[in-house]
């Protein structure tokens, strides 16, 4: 855990007990070395503009040595697909891959499947994530026999245009949306009301907003999150 984190305890309001309604979190892994990927993206990108989902976009590095190298790759999205799929039981990874609040699995660009996950009720924890001053402040709220949760801080870039130059999608131009530049746990919750911060200037330049995540323990289930602005 980085210096720039600090876990405070109680919070001084008194957060409800029971569920309350939340995003429901999308995580596209991608590359844009990947003829499969642009349509996926497309959707991602219509579905960031939905107020009651966060879509993010990891670029995964395995595609690099394939003729392009995506600008956005890194070793740590590509960990986290495969995470994912060992805890879903999965022997490999594959392009586009959509997760759905952290526990299902869908071919990226299969509106229907992804359209009709969404469609379902969703409740969970108290979360908040607000700028003062110069730091991201996270406050999760109480929920009664909650299992241990990691809290997740992820940095992304809200929109941005690629050229391609050589590979698969060698002349092509995608927009891209989402795009996470960095993610790291910043604390465990175990059901009582808590309190994080972190620097700003911890997080990457490019990065436009953040979002926090709340995913239980051993399961990945995402049972809470919530996204801000900073640039």
């Amino acid at each position: 855990m980085r210096g720039s984190i600090v876990a405070t305890g109680l919070l001084s309001f008194c957060a409800a007990a029971m569920g309350q309604t939340r995003p429901v979190v999308v995580e596209l892994f991608t590359s844009q070395g990947c003829s499969s990927c642009p349509p996926a993206e497309k959707y991602v990108s219509e579905l960031a503009q939905r107020p009651e989902v966060l879509a993010l976009t990891f670029h995964v590095d395995y595609w690099d040595e394939l003729g392009w190298r995506d600008r956005y790759s890194s070793p740590e999205a590509t960990r986290r697909q495969r995470d994912y799929a060992e805890f879903m039981g999965s022997r490999s990874v594959y392009t586009p891959q959509a997760i759905v609040d952290g526990n299902r699995d869908f071919v990226g660009s299969n509106r229907a499947a992804i359209d009709s996950a969404l469609q379902e009720a969703r409740t969970g924890v108290p979360v908040s994530i607000s700028i003062h001053g110069a730091n991201v402040v996270v406050d999760i709220g109480a929920q009664a026999h909650a299992a241990p949760s990691d809290v997740v801080l992820v940095a992304y870039l809200r929109a941005a245009t690629t050229s391609i130059g050589r590979g698969e999608n060698a002349g092509r131009t995608i927009q891209e949306s989402n795009i996470v530049r960095s993610f790291r746990r910043i604390g465990r919750w175990q059901g009582s009301p808590q309190k994080w911060q972190a620097r700003l200037d911890s997080i990457p330049r490019d990065a436009t907003d953040v979002a926090i995540l709340v995913q239980q323990l051993p399961q990945s289930s995402v049972i809470g999150a919530a996204h801000v602005a900073v640039r």
